[in-house]
């Protein structure tokens, strides 16, 4: 099926070309990370996790809302998510590389990942981390291209694959579980220290995992001849809506918890983030915004006319996206470095450098969803012709 993704249209291999300009432009930028270090980076010895691990954070979120259309189809027979559940597994698997190149490049050298595997322990949540992204991923690569594989060939999937989607639904979890637990088991970083922290970030995957995958629904409805289904995408915005009620919730309760129990330590984080501190408040607009962003695109889904709107729906998608994106990368990840155990404010924007080589990280997912997605579409096609 790889020769699919060697034929395309003069708009598909500039869209290819792009996405090679950005990576190699983004590669240079790197060579000199690799040589003179996270130097080029807004990261600080008070914030020593920046812009690529939010974005790590968030992608992992958008590989594990891949769940939410593999539970309802191979679980539950839900025959209308019979052209989708392969586009969630192959995003999951751009997300995932994604996740694994964001924290190669956030570990200034990359050789630092074998002490992973060199010398394991088996008490820290990065060796579990790193047992749960990989083997999501590979799960998603040989489920995903298997069962695709035998659609076209118009034969049933090998039964071995049967556990192993059975399987990658724990691991769905997991990730993002394990990477919550990345945070919460830090005690000297207050913001992060809550039970509620694991169960918030599957609330927010399953609201923007959902959302991209609606989005990626309509692209494909527009440059290709294959059409997902619009019950499917209702389906599935009917699930964003309610996951992302489960976020803002989860939220509002973490609130309650750091203003009715008077603590400063927890106190000064929320403070920060959406009143500032100490004349510091650089992402004040930002915090806002994405409450802003979230509670409208509650209103928008849960209203079922709004929600039906073919030309609102992705409209909403997008809200939604950006507003997860901020409260979980941006705020979660600096409003737990700010201010420090020792309350010193020491705020951090990642510098141009930085987010060049970020583009390319994502230059490098939305290479591997385009080929994936192509090949998909086109054999949706063959098999519907």
């Amino acid at each position: 099926m790889l020769e699919i993704a060697i034929k395309g249209s003069k708009k598909y291999w500039i869209w290819i070309g792009l996405l090679l300009a950005v990576m190699g432009a983004g590669f240079a930028v790197y060579i000199e990370q690799f040589i003179n270090g996270l130097a080029i980076t807004g990261m600080t010895r008070d914030v020593s996790w920046g812009f690529y691990i939010a974005n790590f954070t968030y992608l992992v979120g958008v590989a594990a809302g891949g769940v939410m259309v593999v539970i309802p189809y191979y679980l539950h027979d839900y025959e209308k998510f019979h052209r989708i559940t392969i586009l969630g597994e192959f995003l999951a698997v751009a997300s995932l590389v994604m996740c694994l190149l964001f924290i190669i490049v956030d570990l200034g050298q990359p050789t630092r990942a074998l002490n992973v595997l060199l010398y394991p322990t088996p008490h820290s949540m990065l060796f579990w981390d790193m047992c749960v992204l990989n083997g999501y991923l590979f799960l998603n690569i040989i489920i995903g291209w298997k069962v695709l594989e035998a659609e076209r060939n118009q034969v049933k999937p090998p039964e071995w694959t049967k556990p192993l989607i059975y399987l990658s639904i724990p691991f769905a979890i997991g990730i993002h579980t394990v990477t919550a637990y990345l945070y919460c088991g830090l005690p000297g970083r207050g913001f992060w220290l809550t039970a509620v922290l694991a169960p918030r970030f599957l609330a927010s995957a399953f609201a923007a995992g959902p959302s991209v995958l609606i989005l990626l629904c309509f692209v494909m409805r527009k440059v290709t001849k294959f059409d997902p289904g619009w019950d499917a995408m209702q389906t599935l915005s009917k699930i964003v809506c309610y996951a992302l009620i489960a976020n803002v919730f989860f939220f509002l309760c973490e609130i309650f918890v750091t203003y009715y129990s008077k603590i400063p330590g927890h106190a000064s984080h929320i403070n920060y983030l959406f009143f500032g501190l100490h004349g510091h408040n650089a992402l004040v607009p930002w915090m806002w915004t994405s409450m802003t962003l979230m509670f409208i695109g509650i209103i928008l889904l849960i209203i079922p006319a709004l929600r039906n709107n073919q030309t609102l729906l992705p409209f909403t998608c997008i809200m939604i996206v950006v507003g997860t994106w901020i409260d979980k990368s941006l705020g979660m990840i600096s409003g737990g470095f700010v201010p420090s155990p020792l309350h010193h404010v020491t705020e951090y924007a990642p510098t141009l450098k930085e987010i060049i080589i970020s583009l390319a990280v994502f230059g490098k997912g939305l290479l591997i969803l385009t080929i994936l997605f192509k090949i998909a579409a086109k054999v949706k096609e063959e098999v519907r012709g």
